[in-house]
């Protein structure tokens, strides 16, 4: 077969960009994603655009139980995977700690921090079976330092920079590279998840400024995946030119 990428979140976004990025690598694709209409959409067009194949799971990274399943009974072929990218992950809220919505908590603590172990801990068996593959894990610049009313986003993301440093040392004797590709301000679905569908208060996030987009992310990422065997980028922080840390801006 192709080389085989395993994308999480792969409905939209930045995992969408780089689904298509890889297939026109020539990679067949896993995309795992909640939104099975999506999937089947997005499944089709890369399919019949760059003559791959795809697998389609639709899964919640927080339900273990459910996504080992799916993950567990691809055919053998199919789990010999070269990149993992863990994906999936978003923001609920933005109130301060003594406000916080314990809900929306538990959401990012379970998809943000947990659902990356549960993908991780079932596809690096895969990888160390093989002795090769290459993890990326999107963290944030909010995995870097802090902003106010980010508490617990903040703290999931910094969870996932200390998770990439780990899980490097951990593989390291099994030849599996791992990459953090941790992006500043990226114009996608994040800031209407965040403020939960309302499309007025994410557009003001952007207001003023050129953000990031989701392609210029696949790309980082498929810069880091296609260096040579020896080189493995470690970490990578990708901002906007207009921006300088997390809450310095340069809005026009």
């Amino acid at each position: 077969m192709s080389k085989i990428a395993l994308i999480t979140g792969a409905t939209s976004g930045i995992g969408a960009a780089c689904a298509h990025l890889f297939a026109a690598q020539g990679y067949n694709l896993i995309l795992l994603g909640r939104r099975e209409q999506l999937l089947i959409d997005s499944a089709k067009h890369l399919e019949d655009k760059y003559a791959i194949e795809v697998k389609k799971i639709v899964a919640d990274v927080r339900d273990y139980e459910n996504l080992s399943y799916h993950l567990e009974i691809l055919p053998s072929q199919w789990k010999k995977v070269d990149v993992l990218i863990n994906n999936a992950g978003l923001s609920q809220g933005l109130d301060p700690i003594d406000k916080g919505n314990v809900d929306d908590w538990d959401t990012m603590i379970d998809t943000n921090v947990k659902g990356l172990l549960y993908t991780t801990r079932i596809v690096s068996n895969w990888m160390t079976a093989q002795k090769s593959g290459h993890i990326v894990n999107i963290g944030s610049i909010a995995g870097k330092e802090v902003y106010p009313n980010g508490n617990v986003y903040c703290a999931t993301k910094h969870a996932v920079d200390a998770l990439n440093k780990s899980m490097r040392i951990d593989l390291l004797p099994h030849g599996i590279k791992v990459t953090a590709i941790n992006p500043g301000m990226v114009e996608t679905e994040f800031s209407k998840v965040r403020f939960k569908g309302d499309e007025g208060r994410a557009k003001k996030v952007y207001d003023g400024l050129e953000p990031l987009i989701a392609n210029d992310i696949a790309e980082a990422i498929w810069f880091v995946v296609s260096r040579p065997a020896h080189v493995n980028i470690n970490d990578m922080l990708i901002m906007p030119t207009a921006q300088a840390t997390g809450t310095i801006i340069n809005r026009k």
